[in-house]
């Protein structure tokens, strides 16, 4: 096969995906001084004698000359003398950015969380990066490859963010139930560590993001768990709150057996301890009562309603959570007897 003569060194079909391509893609080729190399607005182009790079040249129309390729004309010279045509090898590399580069977790990481011991996370998260030294990314990653893509580059660098992960996190958190404050902070921390790690390859890394950091399932329940008891906190004014709404709807019914209970659970504090507060008042209403008969479930509240009226308002109840099962199946036991 014969040698490939480059008049003309250009790059017209880089694609977006695309961070370095070599012409010729194998080999190398033939061109001489006077040639015309085309450097497009997003390129920048190198010359490689070896495998090294050489001469950076932005953008532009340039005719070839010892002027503007010095470092590859002084290899040419030595030691045998300057030769016309010359082989050469041609990188270009894209000087876009290169946004939303996912990064993630293969394998879950260590974390050792101050409340739950060591538990292991993954993340998630995006980046974006752009070639910001052409020389040092062509000479440390490209190498010998015909075309170096994003693709590639995700892979190599994903263990360099896998570890500055996992020291920014036993660093900088210490439970993952502060996550959902720490995620700018973290993101920060981790740009400022892999900035400098990523300029070793010529590379800027731009607006880095940790989108997700996902426990396992049973930290997850943990975390649960912990939302409840925060809640649980507020128990005592949520169950005041509850008797007063509940107090209103027995004004607008007041002759109702659920008014009389709810009535008296409104006196107690707690909502477990509503029906049998409810309970001692319906017995204090049948020894009181004595003259009314069997007397009415509600005391002297509701004199007169009968056991199917009294039974529906104890149904009542319990649809509305006031009354355990335990105590809606005693109670209805207790009025059936009477009939």
């Amino acid at each position: 096969m014969g040698i490939l003569f480059l008049d003309v060194i250009e790059c017209t079909d880089q694609q977006p995906g695309e961070l370095a391509r070599r012409i010729p893609r194998e080999g190398s080729a033939e061109t001489k001084f006077g040639s015309q190399l085309v450097v497009r607005d997003y390129q920048a182009a190198i010359f490689r004698k070896d495998g090294k790079g050489t001469d950076v040249i932005g953008p532009g129309r340039h005719t070839l000359t010892t002027k503007n390729i010095p470092i590859l004309t002084n290899i040419l010279a030595l030691p045998f003398g300057f030769k016309s045509p010359f082989r050469c090898e041609v990188v270009f590399v894209s000087l876009r950015t290169i946004p939303d580069l996912k990064w993630g977790t293969r394998e879950p990481v260590a974390f050792r969380d101050a409340e739950l011991g060591l538990v292991r996370l993954r993340a998630f998260g995006t980046y974006g990066v752009k070639v910001a030294d052409p020389m040092a990314f062509c000479n440390s990653l490209v190498g010998a490859d015909g075309m170096y893509t994003t693709t590639q580059l995700e892979e190599y660098l994903r263990s360099s963010i896998m570890t500055r992960l996992t020291d920014t996190l036993g660093e900088q958190l210490k439970s993952v139930f502060d996550l959902a404050s720490q995620y700018e902070e973290l993101s920060a921390a981790l740009l400022a560590r892999l900035s400098d790690d990523f300029s070793r390859f010529g590379l800027a890394i731009d607006n880095f993001r940790l989108n997700a950091v996902t426990p396992p399932e049973e930290v997850q329940k943990a975390i649960d768990e912990r939302s409840k008891m925060g809640a649980l906190k507020n128990l005592d004014a949520y169950t005041k709150m509850k008797a007063a709404e509940a107090l209103g709807a027995a004004a607008a019914n007041p002759g109702g057996l659920a008014a009389a209970g709810v009535g008296l659970g409104a006196g107690v504090g707690m909502g477990g301890l509503m029906a049998e507060a409810m309970r001692s008042g319906m017995g204090g209403g049948q020894a009181g009562g004595g003259a009314n008969g069997a007397g009415s479930a509600g005391g002297e509240a509701a004199p007169g309603r009968s056991i199917a009226d009294q039974l529906r308002d104890l149904a009542a109840l319990h649809k509305e959570g006031i009354l355990t099962p335990e105590e809606f199946a005693a109670k209805k036991a207790e009025l059936l007897k009477k009939l």
